[in-house]
Order: C-alpha cells, then structure tokens, then sequence
C-alpha cells in the first residue's frame, strides 16, 4: 500500500528509523504525563517508535484519507486512537482533562501555527518534541542578542524553555522539502506567576519587534502614555536586546499593574 505525498498537506514523509527513534527518545516525560499526541503522522515511521514507549498512550492527528487507511492497515494499536480531523481545529480543552505531550514531524507551512495553538493550551501541554524548518526551530529557541530572536522566541520561550537539538538534512525525507529541518523541545516553566498582564505582554512584544531595526522609544511609541519618560535606559535599546523578563518589565512600565 503506498501514500503519495500531498504538497498542499506539506508532507515529507521521514525514512530514516535512526532520526525517528531518536525523535521518539527526545520525550523526556516532564511534567508526568502519559499520553502523546503525534501530529500528522503520514505512513507511521514515527509512530512506530513512540508505540514502543510503553508507559504512554498514543494518539495521533492526521486528516489525509490515504494515511489514515495506511495508519489502520499497518498498526492496528492505533484503531481507535486516530483523530481525523485538524489538529488546528482541535478543542484541545473539552477533549483532554489530562496532561499530554505534543510531537511529530509537523507540515512546515502550519508549524508556527501549532506551536500558537499550543500556547493557547499551555495549561494541557508540559512538553513539546517537533521537527520544523531548520530556521523556524532556530528561531523558537534563540536568545537576545541573535539575529534570530523575534516575536515567536519572546512569546515561546516566556511559557516554555526552548532547547535546538540536533538539525535533520534533507535527503532523509521522501520526497525532500528545499530546506533542511531541525528538531526542538520545549518545557513547560513551572514558574506560576507571569508577573505582567499577558494580552499586554503580547501586544508590547509584537509591536516592537514590527520595527526591529529601531531602538524601544519608536517602535513603541504608539503605546506609550503622553509624557512617558522615554530618556530611560531600555527605550535606548532594540527589541532583540531585551530578554522575556525585560520585556515583562517593559510591559509593567507601560501598563502598570493596579494593585
């Protein structure tokens, strides 16, 4: 039985078992969970090795017709356990009352887009194992100071710590995508308190990062309240300079918190 790769699904179907167990071994645990969601697992390759995994339950998200015929041939353990819709329509809320891991081998074209859906359910999910675009997991996991870090490192990492670890080249998916691919993890912070207003936290980080070749006093300016004293130090700086907790402290400067 053969699944054609669908590019409008962006699959790149994984054939290297080494890359996949070891995809599968990333899973750490954290947070005691035990089960698994594997987004859009195509022909099982790795599917396989987190079936292996006995201590965790196994579900996976696929909405192509010819996978999900291949997944019910192939691993009858699965039976039951296939979710055919979505994952970015998912109500991840009223499904799972339990801790649950997210992994796989995610479509390029909708990865940012998972790790979103993701934040909205930081509460459900300790711990994330993904493949991405090599540029996007660099991305997610810079710190300040790199060219790299932008609004998804900020938002990301001020929920999870973000680990790069190891780069995957192209030559080892069928068919091959035009870019080599990395894999991350995040951990969710057991840290409870955020200390600033979230929705202000976001929006102060996507405004200045809009303008991220200008320092703080203008890429940021349409927030600041008349007469804010804009000679100090951090309107001196640029986005990328700042760390999550400077932003958080940023936020506090702009909005302070009602006591």
């Amino acid at each position: 039985m053969y699944v054609r790769p669908k590019k409008h699904l962006g699959q790149h179907f994984l054939k290297n078992p080494e890359i996949c167990q070891r995809i599968a071994e990333s899973l750490t645990g954290y947070g005691d969970y035990q089960h698994l969601l594997e987004i859009g697992p195509g022909t099982g390759a790795l599917t396989s090795y987190l079936l292996k995994l006995e201590k965790y339950k196994v579900e996976v998200a696929e909405i192509d017709e010819e996978s999900i015929t291949y997944l019910n041939a192939f691993y009858p353990e699965l039976r039951g356990n296939i979710i055919d819709k979505d994952f970015l329509r998912l109500p991840l809320d009223e499904m799972y009352q339990h801790q649950f891991a997210v992994v796989g081998n995610f479509p390029y074209n909708i990865s940012s887009q998972i790790l979103f859906k993701v934040l909205d359910h930081k509460e459900l999910v300790p711990e994330v194992v993904g493949m991405f675009q090599k540029e996007v997991g660099e991305r997610v996991a810079s710190g300040p100071g790199n060219k790299d870090y932008g609004i998804i490192s900020v938002l990301i990492q001020a929920y999870y710590d973000a680990e790069y670890l190891f780069t995957v080249d192209r030559e080892e998916f069928n068919p091959p995508p035009a870019v080599q691919s990395g894999v991350i993890r995040l951990k969710r912070k057991t840290e409870q308190i955020f200390g600033c207003d979230e929705k202000k936290f976001k929006l102060v980080v996507k405004t200045a990062f809009n303008q991220r070749r200008k320092m703080l006093r203008g890429s940021i300016k349409s927030l600041l309240q008349p007469g804010a004293d804009i000679t100090l130090p951090v309107f001196s700086q640029r986005p990328e300079q700042l760390s999550v907790q400077e932003f958080k402290d940023l936020t506090n400067l702009i909005f302070p918190q009602s006591t």
